[in-house]
């Protein structure tokens, strides 16, 4: 069996820090706005392909 480091707080157990523009982007109101209307319409799109699929 390998050795293993138990050495704490090594860099590897920190998570990395978002930088400004991640930030922006997961508080933005309007890039949230958008995401969603866009994973709706994939949504759509699924059932509505589903739908026509049982109409038959």
């Amino acid at each position: 069996m390998g050795a293993k480091n138990r050495e704490p707080y090594q860099q590897a157990y920190y998570p990395p820090v978002p930088t400004r523009f991640t930030r922006y982007m997961r508080t933005s109101l309007v890039w949230q706005l958008i995401r969603f209307i866009i994973i709706n319409l994939k949504i759509l799109k699924l059932m509505m392909k589903a739908h026509k699929v049982h109409k038959v």
